[in-house]
């Protein structure tokens, strides 16, 4: 809503625009009046809206015409006042002030007028009959109001009126010629109907009409005022209630009949609450609210977010089958103003055997919207309602932007939820096929995927440590200009190679000596295709040397060329050493030989598994009781007993290792 009003008061001399001026400052008729007023301002708090208003007068005696169009110009509202007794004074409202005014504004935001007639004291009669034609062939007259500056007639009420054609104007409502809202009206308060739908059946119920009078007019409607609003929609039709609650075309008919009967600023009231502005546009305001987001640091979604989210989704999955089909989808996106997401989203996310997101893909696109374009997330979350559903101030609450990098690094713990894996690799290297297969999707699955459905990123969960994290692939298109500041700004590099083609492992090589060699991010080799024959690849260093050089995992082997979904494992170890960066400045050899590789393979290997299993059931067998296992003490003493273990066998490997 506009923060201020100004008021012009426009007309031939002598009809009284300076006396309604002072009379409504004075309360009083003024004995003396000057050829014009100075321009007034009521303060916010004495005026109905709360709003502040400037009144402005015009003299043709003191002021020029260029001050008369200058004046225009600034208006927010014009009345043309005229004098009742005075038909002359009538006629200029067509032949001179209509015309004038129209050729100053522009026609595409033209200013409401209010008609004033003046000096009704004086006579008996009246001027409504001439008046209401006039009101009829131009649409930019909002009423007409006949006062009295001297018997103080309708004067607040004059001021009341010009204010609120501007806060609450009825033209970009409704069409008085057809009588009915305008399709932009329509429009705006369809989508208000299905936000405030929560279970998606059609109708508002009385939980879904409290929670809607609430939200707008902060207060509860009582049960009694509950069934006179549905009864009045029975009355006037047949379909408007259903199952005892509003359907939507009740929900419309409700708000013609605000309109009707002069009470718009009910429908402005629920239209600006729910983010539109006077041209029934959502705001840049509602649409993206600030977000302040440092430098090296990511955005996710919160909790609460997450279970908006979550119950959008339960809302649209009718047949409750964890998935939208393509019906179900497009009925999601229908409080959008297009379809946001395209063919590409169903080759990003998880898909059910039917080609439809799955509950998971339907989160991990989200994920990765807050991800790679955050703005863009503030703004579909707008079109959902969150800040309303929700009760926040914005959709900025759903955001959670995690801290700096380099903080993450040097505390060797992360709080973040999703990272991002860029993967390089020579055409035909099989990356594309890597990303799909992410996805639960085998080489004979991705063959059905259209080129122009195809998608550069792929997102799901993995499992590290018990704890749920997103994954990100990202693909990195290898063209004649070498990869861009974001291609290479990503939590862990993935180098894939061909080992079919003996020219694959070139590419991967040169992208990490030149970009990665240095910088603290981990990379991984992955040999693509491995269930082809390996041919020796043409580079001065094999792969697997390679990767000894520069202290690399040695490369793993992957291929998609599976009868059932391919092996996810290497993305669990991705998302590993991109939750663990800081184990890469310990040690990411392969030698077998160092400290931490023999006692990183114990841990790992079947002989200590074994060992500490005996070991535990021996315990059990031989000193445990039923009253042992009830007690505290057991339980603190079998966890010292077991951490001196570690300690213990670790001193003693680092012992064996030293003649070595």
């Amino acid at each position: 809503m506009r923060k201020d009003v100004r008021i012009l008061l426009v007309g031939e001399p002598k009809v009284g625009k300076t006396s309604l001026i002072m009379s409504l400052v004075s309360e009083e008729f003024p004995e003396e009046v000057p050829l014009r007023a100075e321009e007034i301002t009521i303060p916010a708090d004495v005026t109905p809206e709360r709003v502040p208003t400037h009144i402005v007068d015009y003299s043709e005696a003191e002021q020029s015409d260029e001050q008369l169009y200058h004046e225009i110009s600034k208006a927010n509202v014009i009345c043309i006042v005229y004098s009742v007794n005075n038909k002359k004074s009538i006629e200029k409202v067509t032949s001179h002030w209509i015309p004038l005014i129209n050729d100053r504004t522009d026609k595409d935001s033209r200013v409401p007028l209010i008609l004033v007639g003046n000096k009704s004291d004086l006579v008996e009669h009246s001027s409504m009959e001439t008046i209401l034609p006039i009101m009829n062939q131009y649409s930019d007259i909002e009423t007409c109001v006949e006062c009295s500056a001297k018997n103080l007639k309708n004067i607040s009420e004059l001021f009341y009126y010009a204010q609120k054609a501007v806060l609450h104007p009825t033209g970009p409502l409704y069409c008085p010629e057809e009588k009915e809202m305008k399709p932009p009206c329509i429009k705006a308060l369809t989508r208000i109907f299905k936000v405030s739908d929560l279970d998606n059946d059609g109708i508002l119920n009385d939980n879904e009409l409290n929670f809607f009078q609430r939200t707008c007019f902060n207060m509860p409607l009582a049960p009694q005022a509950l069934e006179d609003v549905k009864n009045v929609v029975r009355r006037n039709m047949s379909d408007g209630v259903r199952d005892n609650g509003l359907t939507l075309k009740g929900f419309l008919f409700l708000h013609t009949l605000f309109i009707q009967r002069g009470r718009h600023e009910t429908t402005w009231t629920v239209l600006r609450r729910f983010g539109y502005d006077d041209d029934l546009e959502l705001t840049q305001e509602y649409l993206f609210p600030m977000l302040k987001i440092p430098m090296d640091c990511t955005t996710e979604l919160n909790h609460n977010a997450y279970l908006f989210l979550q119950s959008v989704f339960d809302k649209h999955d009718k047949d409750r089958d964890c998935a939208l089909s393509p019906e179900e989808l497009k009925d999601l996106f229908r409080v959008f103003p297009y379809m946001p997401w395209g063919p590409d989203v169903n080759n990003t996310v998880c898909t059910n055997e039917q080609g439809w997101i799955t509950y998971q893909g339907y989160l991990s696109q989200w994920t990765l919207t807050t991800y790679l374009d955050v703005q863009r997330c503030l703004e579909y979350l707008g079109y959902l309602g969150y800040s309303i559903i929700c009760e926040q101030e914005s959709q900025a609450a759903a955001i959670t932007v995690t801290r700096n990098k380099r903080i993450d690094l040097q505390k060797k713990q992360t709080q973040r939820s999703v990272f991002r894996c860029n993967i390089f690799g020579a055409r035909g290297s099989g990356k594309s096929g890597f990303l799909q297969a992410f996805l639960g999707r085998n080489l004979m699955r991705q063959k059905n995927i259209r080129e122009d459905h195809k998608s550069y990123y792929a997102i799901s969960t993995t499992y590290v440590y018990g704890q749920e994290k997103y994954l990100l692939l990202h693909e990195v298109i290898p063209d004649s200009d070498f990869p861009s500041d974001s291609d290479l700004c990503c939590d862990v590099v993935c180098l894939l190679y061909d080992i079919s083609n003996p020219h694959s492992f070139e590419y991967c090589a040169k992208v990490y000596k030149q970009h990665f060699m240095d910088s603290k991010t981990p990379c991984m080799v992955i040999a693509a295709k491995s269930d082809l024959h390996e041919a020796r690849q043409l580079y001065s260093l094999s792969p697997a040397e390679f990767c000894r050089k520069h202290k690399l995992h040695p490369p793993q082997p992957f291929t998609c060329s599976t009868a059932d979904a391919p092996s996810r494992d290497i993305y669990m170890k991705l998302t590993t050493i991109a939750m663990y960066p800081h184990a890469r400045l310990r040690c990411m050899c392969t030698c077998n030989r160092c400290t931490f590789c023999i006692c990183q393979n114990l841990l790992n290997s079947e002989l200590l598994r074994s060992v500490k299993t005996k070991l535990y059931t021996a315990v059990i067998n031989r000193h445990v009781t039923q009253g042992d296992m009830k007690s505290s003490s057991f339980w603190l003493r079998a966890s010292v007993g077991a951490t001196v273990f570690a300690v213990l066998g670790f001193a003693m490997y680092r012992a064996l290792l030293k003649p070595r």
